[in-house]
């Protein structure tokens, strides 16, 4: 497929997508400015997220650390990235000051980290707390159990601060994981001092059943850009 075509495609697929997060925002009884649109930009060429950005995207996701530095240079200024993916010790320095939104963070080592660099440039790190909600081995994320506690723990750090959820359900059709992640974030959002006002939630396959449950940020990326190329 020649390039321009697949700018077009892009803003095609962006378009759709825009549509279909609408439909779902007002099915479940909000407005579809309430629900975050994120381009997911994993192997994706800068050249068609810059056509995202250009259709409309105004938010990144970056899952590598190694990539977002190869790449970040080439993109549109002033959108905001947040960093999505598995996230180690030592590549937080590269992050502080530079991404908007941490969304996986899932031990408090992690957050000590975090709450380290950050100190270093004296401002405070927004992150989301990543939830294994299907407790599967083969993914990071806390258990649902531990999301108390830990936000209780984070909460005590001065660089570091909470501001709500982040889960990658298991690829099924059932709803109940995504129903479970509804329940988890409104209790959470009880919690005396707690801020939580993101729920992020929803990829490419299930981002209208996660708007219906509750999710107020989707992250897309093969249904805006197509499937992934790997090298």
């Amino acid at each position: 497929m020649q390039m321009d075509s697949k700018l077009q495609t892009v803003c095609e697929n962006y378009a759709r997508i825009r549509d279909n997060i609408a439909e779902a925002a007002v099915k479940s009884g909000r407005s579809p400015e309430d629900i975050a649109f994120m381009a997911v930009t994993k192997t994706v060429d800068p050249v068609l997220v810059n056509a995202a950005i250009d259709c409309g995207i105004s938010l990144l996701g970056e899952n590598r650390v190694q990539e977002w530095q190869s790449k970040k240079d080439a993109y549109r200024p002033g959108v905001p990235v947040d960093f999505i993916g598995a996230l180690q010790a030592n590549k937080v320095k590269y992050l502080i000051g530079q991404i908007r939104l941490i969304h996986s963070v899932d031990r408090m080592s992690l957050a000590q980290e975090i709450e380290k660099q950050a100190a270093k440039h004296d401002l405070t790190q927004e992150i989301l707390l990543e939830v294994n909600i299907g407790g599967e081995e083969t993914k990071s994320g806390a258990a649902p159990a531990e999301i108390p506690a830990l936000l209780e723990q984070i909460g005590a750090l001065g660089h570091v601060h909470v501001c709500g959820l982040m889960t990658i359900p298991p690829p099924t059709t059932d709803t109940r994981y995504l129903e479970a992640m509804q329940e988890l974030f409104l209790k959470t959002r009880e919690i005396p001092g707690a801020d939580m006002r993101i729920l992020s939630m929803g990829m490419s396959d299930d981002y209208a059943d996660a708007i219906r449950f509750g999710s107020n940020l989707v992250r897309v990326g093969s249904a805006l850009f197509g499937a992934r190329t790997y090298r």
